[in-house]
């Protein structure tokens, strides 16, 4: 046998580097459910059920197609419970000349893998990962010599790489880079949010839930009404969808939260981009075409574009620039433990308690829920980053540790010192009353700040600008913050201070 290709779970591409070249008659792929990847965090039930799914769909499809593939099922009795005891029944089987595979999302198992020439006395090529915009080359030379990184110049750059939303002139389409200040209003119920995109489960799926329900029953999260697309076929059906029905509003209502509709006017589309189903580029260009043909106004278009050739691809360059190094930073210092309910949504605060019960159900919340809300909420209460960031991996479907690590250490907790945001993302209730309807129906009272039913972050967003002063009372956005807080009276900051203690204190109570 000439090689032995090897195919991860986020990697269901056809057009995957590693079969580059593979030749049908010599080469066998490789690709396993294995124990140690499904439970290294508290991956939540669907991701399971979707990622498991979707990579037996995918074998089938390259059976079909005439490779020869080695499909290890997942069973807690399985000899090979981890990718390097997979690869080594197979090298001994079958002799390779050597290994190839396509860079993995995650220091953790690159790291691994980078060894197995050595644990598994093999060559093992490990090819450029293809499926994102920007090379990790590529970016490192943009990032080079700048003493901060931020996203809207490198998005611009990718912009004139890629020409979306771009004029022949190479200037932006509307005349603006970015319409982030037309992406804010509340949604009040109108116009109607379209129903999400479903695919019932066929037979496969339904014995991987049945699997899942059986083998890893205790992970985090609920099953039922699964409804994710496992094939690229019925992926590219769910982009169709958003943009006949939800991508004319989304640029509007896409930082709106609701205290009744789960999905509103996303995409949810992250699920099969971050797994190989959709190709980023195809995607943005359709969304560019609902544009050019009147389907789709500019803020809805570039703000979706945005999120993909913007945030995505900026992440992903942060984090390889950086890891290992990256994944120890906590600058701040937080030492507090995750409270209980992040784990079951048994809080009194509506919009935690919302997002936290649509994440159960779901394995998804929208990004101003994960930013705004219980990211604000672990901000403020100064959780620890590495219980934070493992929850973050754990319970989304679209999670995986290039995505979630900069989002949440940088961007949410601000651990890593304003590298990759120039300043936290702190806010009290009064944020979360502007952008949806939680606040009414919910235990606390939003108006308040230092009574026993006032909002848990109006006086945690005090606390958290009062012990950080050194951190950013020079910082030029944050200025009017302690300008405020220092117009405040000494009885009010003290009342503030102690309300807050309090909340710190009983942390699992609210």
């Amino acid at each position: 046998m000439a090689n032995l290709i090897l195919i991860l779970a986020d990697q269901l591409t056809p057009g995957l580097s590693a079969l580059e070249g593979a030749d049908r008659d010599t080469d066998r792929i490789v690709m396993a459910e294995v124990h140690s990847e499904a439970s290294y965090t508290n991956h939540h039930k669907k991701k399971l059920i979707l990622l498991f799914s979707a990579m037996r769909h995918f074998a089938s499809q390259l059976e079909a197609d005439g490779y020869s593939v080695h499909y290890q099922r997942y069973h807690p009795d399985n000899t090979a419970q981890s990718l390097e005891q997979v690869m080594a029944e197979q090298i001994k089987a079958h002799q390779p000349e050597r290994i190839i595979t396509t860079e993995c999302g995650e220091w953790r198992l690159h790291d691994i893998i980078s060894q197995w020439h050595k644990t598994l006395g093999v060559t093992t090529e490990i090819r450029p990962d293809s499926c994102f915009i920007a090379t990790k080359q590529e970016f490192a030379d943009w990032a080079e010599g700048r003493k901060q990184l931020r996203m809207e110049y490198f998005y611009r750059e990718m912009r004139r790489k890629t020409g979306l939303l771009m004029t022949p002139e190479q200037k932006p389409e509307g005349g603006e880079w970015n319409y982030d200040a037309e992406n804010r209003r509340k949604w009040t119920g109108k116009p109607l949010a379209p129903s999400p995109f479903r695919i019932e489960p066929d037979a496969v799926t339904q014995e991987v839930i049945d699997m899942v329900e059986e083998h890893l029953g205790d992970h985090f999260g609920s099953s039922e009404d699964f409804h994710f697309a496992v094939t690229a076929a019925d992926a590219e059906k769910a982009l169709e969808h958003f943009i006949d029905y939800a991508l004319p509003c989304f640029g509007d209502y896409q930082d709106a939260i609701s205290d009744h509709e789960d999905w509103l006017f996303h995409s949810i589309l992250s699920p099969y981009i971050n797994c190989g189903l959709l190709d980023p580029l195809m995607v943005c260009e359709q969304a560019a075409q609902a544009w050019y043909t009147g389907r789709a106004p500019i803020n809805a278009v570039e703000g979706f574009i945005r999120q993909i050739v913007g945030w995505r691809e900026f992440v992903r360059g942060i984090y390889w620039l950086h890891m290992p190094e990256y994944a120890r930073n906590n600058q701040l210092g937080n030492d507090r433990a995750l409270p209980g309910f992040y784990w079951t949504g048994d809080t009194r605060m509506r919009c935690m308690h919302k997002a936290i019960d649509a994440t159960r159900r779901n394995g998804y919340a929208h990004h101003i829920q994960r930013l705004m809300v219980t990211g604000n909420f672990a901000l403020l209460a100064g959780i620890t980053p590495d219980e934070i960031c493992d929850w973050y991996l754990a319970v989304y479907v679209d999670a995986y540790d290039w995505v979630e690590l900069p989002n949440v250490l940088g961007m949410v907790m601000h651990a890593d010192g304003g590298y990759l945001g120039s300043k936290p993302y702190a806010a009290s209730g009064k944020y979360i009353q502007r952008q949806s309807d939680h606040c009414s129906n919910c235990h606390y009272k939003v108006a308040k700040a230092t009574e026993d039913d006032a909002c848990p972050f109006n006086s945690l967003y005090w606390h958290f600008i009062d012990r950080h002063r050194d951190q950013f009372a020079k910082n030029p956005r944050m200025t009017m913050m302690y300008r405020n807080w220092e117009k405040q009276k000494p009885e009010r900051r003290d009342a503030l201070l102690k309300r807050a203690n309090y909340l710190l204190d009983n942390l699992d109570s609210l």
